[in-house]
C-alpha cells in the first residue's frame, strides 16, 4: 500500500476517533504512532514519540500561550471586566437593541483582555444576559448575541488561535495581531447593524429601555472601565512600537493585570489561585494538541499525502479563490464537529503545502481561517459558545432557542468574511503600515 494512501486512512482514523469524542491530542498523537509503524517501524515510531513532546514543550515562542491565559483569567477573576456591560448599556441603550448591542461591545473589550472566545461567552452570559432577558429582550437575541460576542475573542488580539496560528505557519504574530485589528473591529459593527435594523424593523426582539443616565453616572462606570484599556494599550502598543516582542507580551500583560487588580484591592489570593489552576489546565490542554498535530505533521511529511494533494490540485488548474472556498467548505462542515483549537491543527498540515504552492498571503489566509473558526463555535451540532450559553442560563432558554438566535450572526459572519477575502487590504494593510 502507498504512504499517500496509508496518509488518507490515518486521517480517516482521526476523524473518526475525535467524532467518538477521545481528545483530539490524544487521538493525532496515537494516529501518528500508528501511522509511523505502518510506514517505517516500530523503532521510528518510539524515537518520535520521545523526542517530539520534549523538543516542543521546551519552545520558548510557546511560553506566551500560558501567558496570555493568565492574564485573562486574571483580569475575570479579580473583576477587571465588570463594569464593560454598565458602561456600554448607559451609553448605547437608547439605539434599537441597546443591550445587546451594548453587549457586542462590552464583549469585544473582554475579548481584548482574554484572548479566549468560551471565556469571553461565559463571563457575559452571566453579566448581559439577564439584563436583556429582564428587560423583556427576545430570548433568542439575548443569547445569540453573547454566543457570537464571545467567538470576537478568536479574532481581537491577544488572539490564542492567532499566536497558534503564527506558531504553526511561521509567521510574525505580531503582524498577525495587527492584522486581526480591523476584521475583529468589522465584526462588530456588521454586528451592531444588523441587530439595530432587526430591532427597527421587529421592535418586539428589543422592547426600549428608558434610562436617562446623568453625567455623573456615566463617569462613574466610565471609572469601572479604565483598568481594561490600560491593560489592551499595554500589552499591544508595546507590540506595534517593537518594545518587546509577542512572546514578552504576554508575560507583560499578566504582570500588569496584576498590578492593576493590586491597585484596585481586588487580587486576592484565592482569585490569583483560581486564575493559575485556570491557566494550567487551559494550557495542558492546548499543549496536548498541539504535541498531537506535530506528530501528525511529521506522519504526514513520512507519507508524501500533502504533496500529492498539493500537485494533484495545481494540475488540476484550480483557481486561487476556488481554493479558498473548498478550504471554507471544510472548515465550516468539521467546524460543527472539532473544536477550533483543534480543528485549526489537524487541518494545516494538509492545507500550508497547498497555500505555499499559491502563493496565498499567509497573513491574510491565517484570518479567514480565523474567521471560519468564529463561525464553527456557533454552528451545530457542537457549536462551542452556544453550550457554554446554554450551561450559564440554565433552563431559562432552550438550546433551540440559542441556536435560532445565533443563526443571523453566523449570516452576518459570512458576509463580514465575504468582504475580507473579497477586499485582502482589510487584513494586510495595517500589518504592512505598521511593521
Amino acid at each position: 500500500m502507498s504512504g499517500e494512501m496509508i496518509g488518507v486512512i490515518c486521517m480517516l482514523m482521526a476523524l473518526v476517533l475525535i467524532l467518538l469524542r477521545l481528545s483530539i491530542g490524544l487521538a493525532l498523537i496515537i494516529v501518528s504512532f500508528l501511522g509511523f509503524i505502518w510506514i517505517a517501524n516500530l523503532k521510528a515510531a518510539m524515537s518520535m514519540i520521545a523526542s517530539v513532546p520534549f523538543a516542543f514543550v521546551g519552545d520558548w515562542n510557546l511560553s506566551a500561550i500560558p501567558m496570555f491565559l493568565l492574564m485573562g483569567y486574571v483580569a475575570s477573576a479579580t473583576g477587571l471586566t465588570t463594569g464593560l456591560f454598565r458602561a456600554a448599556r448607559l451609553l448605547l441603550s437608547r439605539l434599537p437593541g441597546g443591550l445587546a448591542v451594548s453587549s457586542v461591545g462590552a464583549s469585544g473589550l473582554f475579548a481584548a483582555a482574554s484572548g479566549s472566545s468560551i471565556a469571553t461567552s461565559a463571563a457575559m452570559a452571566k453579566i448581559a444576559t439577564p439584563e436583556m432577558l429582564r428587560h423583556g429582550y427576545h430570548p433568542g437575541l439575548a443569547t445569540g448575541v453573547i454566543a457570537a460576542g464571545g467567538t470576537l475573542g478568536s479574532m481581537i488580539p491577544p488572539s490564542i488561535l492567532l499566536l497558534l496560528y503564527g506558531y504553526y505557519a511561521e509567521v510574525s504574530i505580531g503582524q498577525l495581531f495587527i492584522a486581526g485589528v480591523i476584521p475583529g473591529m468589522l465584526t462588530m459593527v456588521f454586528y451592531s447593524v444588523m441587530i439595530i435594523l432587526r430591532c427597527k424593523l421587529k421592535p418586539e426582539l428589543a422592547p426600549p429601555v428608558h434610562d436617562h443616565p446623568d453625567l455623573r453616572e456615566i463617569l462613574s462606570a466610565l471609572k469601572d472601565v479604565w483598568p481594561l484599556p490600560v491593560l489592551i494599550v499595554s500589552v499591544m502598543v508595546g507590540i506595534f512600537v517593537g518594545i518587546f516582542t509577542p512572546t514578552q507580551a504576554g508575560s507583560i500583560g499578566a504582570l500588569v493585570a496584576c498590578l492593576i487588580a493590586m491597585v484596585r484591592g481586588t487580587l486576592t489570593f484565592n482569585a490569583l489561585r483560581n486564575a493559575v489552576e485556570e491557566t494550567l489546565h487551559g494550557t495542558a490542554g492546548i499543549f496536548l494538541i498541539l504535541i498531537g498535530t506535530t506528530m501528525l505533521t511529521n506522519f504526514l511529511a513520512l507519507s508524501g499525502l500533502p504533496t500529492t494533494i498539493s500537485a494533484g490540485i495545481i494540475e488540476a488548474g484550480v483557481g486561487t479563490y476556488t481554493l479558498l472556498i473548498a478550504i471554507a467548505i471544510v472548515y465550516i462542515f468539521l467546524g460543527m464537529f472539532v473544536d477550533s483549537i483543534g480543528l485549526m491543527l489537524l487541518t494545516l498540515p494538509i492545507i500550508m503545502p497547498l497555500v505555499d504552492a499559491y502563493g496565498i498571503d499567509l497573513v491574510w489566509l491565517g484570518i479567514i481561517i480565523v474567521k471560519l473558526l468564529e463561525i464553527g463555535l456557533m454552528t451545530p451540532p457542537v457549536g462551542l459558545n452556544v453550550y457554554v450559553i446554554n450551561s450559564a442560563v440554565g433552563s431559562a432558554v432552550s438550546l433551540n432557542t440559542i441556536f435560532r438566535g445565533v443563526s443571523w450572526f453566523i449570516a452576518t459572519d459570512l458576509i463580514c468574511l465575504s468582504f475580507i477575502v473579497a477586499f485582502p487590504a482589510l487584513a494586510t494593510y495595517l500589518p504592512r503600515f505598521v511593521m
